[in-house]
């Protein structure tokens, strides 16, 4: 059954069939040959009661949230107000390039749309100021990472959906591990930049008057991440609640920036539709395969044969850790997510490990997964967005980060409470 599982998930993915089919291929699959009962005779109850959850409705809230965002010009603002706080460090605007990915990733929830706004943004600067394409762009698709990490988070609303772990929980959870990767990040450029001061192109330094009146830019995305995570942690909404005021807040913001009209509207909606339609086929797929793989012993017969590896919790989470850094080479961060948390979670919790920073941990290897090739997503997201030049400039320039990312799971499995310190305080 295991083997099954395994080749047939990279199989049918190899064939670059919809994530969502793939997963239900593979329940009808599972259900056939290994199934003693007719468990698709219950799938549209299984169907229905995986998407009649009210905390599903975040997601669609999110994704427009982020889609007004991307459409109103705060990306251009929001980049000009940070340039002026960081470019002073070596690296120069490799430093606005995180900074910029980390305020967007605290309001959109998506890697790829927060990798996206700021290599759109950012890259005609770095080839008129004469930066190095490979660091600058490896920037770029690391810090678009974070949108995964840093609260609101789509991919931890499927976690905990999933797992049925508290949501507020796990927004508090990766709020200090994704500041502190941002923070790890802009050392990884400092270090290299001091190594290679070349790499780094020019700095600039601004006086304190062209910071505090930068701040004006700043504000609404400060407002916005205030109102949104702020009021899930003081109990006053709850995550979809939040995020229904969040995109109220963000068409304010783009009234005000006047970028408000009617096939801006229409833009955001049809890209909010088409996210959400993919990413319910593939929750809705990852539910009836959970079903199936319970009903038919996979996940009993995976835990027995990882117990008879002989290893201690640890060394079982460190298997667990490499299993997905790997399967982050070939398969899509959500993807991976939902096609591994039905098998790897109950194993978690049988070792004795906390579903929540089991969470975090996840999003970080996962994160991984975005600038790994061949499918890491953000490497092409921020290819497209350059005037030539090669992939392998890209991949190259996000090799550091990637390490950077190695030494913060280290740090997440030797200190747990780098993730479970605020939730275990608020």
């Amino acid at each position: 059954m295991i083997w099954f599982t395994t080749v047939g998930l990279l199989g049918l993915l190899a064939l670059s069939l919809p994530v969502g089919i793939v997963l239900f291929l593979l329940s009808v699959g599972l259900d056939v040959f290994f199934s003693p009962f007719p468990l698709m005779r219950g799938l549209g109850q299984v169907v229905w009661s995986s998407s009649n959850s009210a905390t599903l409705i975040a997601i669609p809230f999110f994704v427009l949230l982020g889609e007004v965002l991307v459409r109103s010009n705060v990306a251009q603002r929001t980049y000009a107000a940070l340039n002026t706080w960081v470019s002073w460090l070596p690296g120069g605007l490799t430093h606005a390039n995180i900074a910029t990915a980390t305020m967007f990733s605290a309001t959109s929830g998506s890697s790829v749309a927060t990798a996206a706004t700021v290599a759109t943004v950012a890259m005609p600067q770095a080839e008129k100021l004469g930066y190095d394409q490979r660091l600058f762009s490896g920037a770029i698709a690391a810090g678009g990472t974070l949108g995964i990490m840093i609260p609101p988070s789509i991919n931890l609303i499927v976690y905990g959906f999933l797992t049925e772990t508290s949501i507020p929980q796990l927004f508090l959870a990766g709020l200090l591990p994704g500041l502190l990767l941002a923070l790890l990040f802009m050392a990884v450029t400092v270090l290299i930049c001091m190594i290679r001061p070349e790499l780094g192109g020019p700095t600039a330094r601004s006086t304190w008057g062209e910071k505090l009146a930068s701040l004006k830019d700043l504000v609404p995305i400060f407002g916005l991440f205030l109102v949104v995570v702020g009021s899930i942690y003081a109990g006053l909404a709850t995550p979809t609640e939040a995020a229904a005021v969040g995109v109220g807040i963000a068409f304010l913001i783009a009234g005000m920036q006047r970028a408000l009209s009617l096939s801006m509207l229409r833009e955001a909606l049809l890209g909010t539709i088409r996210t959400t339609a993919m990413i319910m086929l593939v929750v809705i797929g990852a539910y009836v395969l959970n079903f199936v793989l319970t009903a038919a012993g996979v996940s009993r017969a995976l835990t027995n044969l990882l117990n008879g590896l002989g290893f201690e919790a640890l060394g079982m989470l460190l298997v667990i850790v490499l299993i997905y850094i790997v399967l982050g080479f070939f398969i899509e961060t959500l993807s991976l997510m939902v096609a591994t948390i039905p098998i790897v979670v109950p194993i978690i919790e049988q070792l004795g490990y906390d579903k929540v920073w089991f969470g975090i941990l996840m999003i970080l290897l996962v994160e991984m997964a975005l600038i790994t090739p061949p499918v890491g997503l953000n490497l092409y997201v921020v290819h497209s967005a350059r005037r030539g030049g090669s992939f392998s400039d890209v991949m190259v320039g996000a090799i550091p980060y990637v390490l950077a990312m190695l030494v913060m799971a280290g740090a997440l499995i030797a200190v747990p409470q780098i993730a479970l310190l605020l939730p275990s305080i608020l």
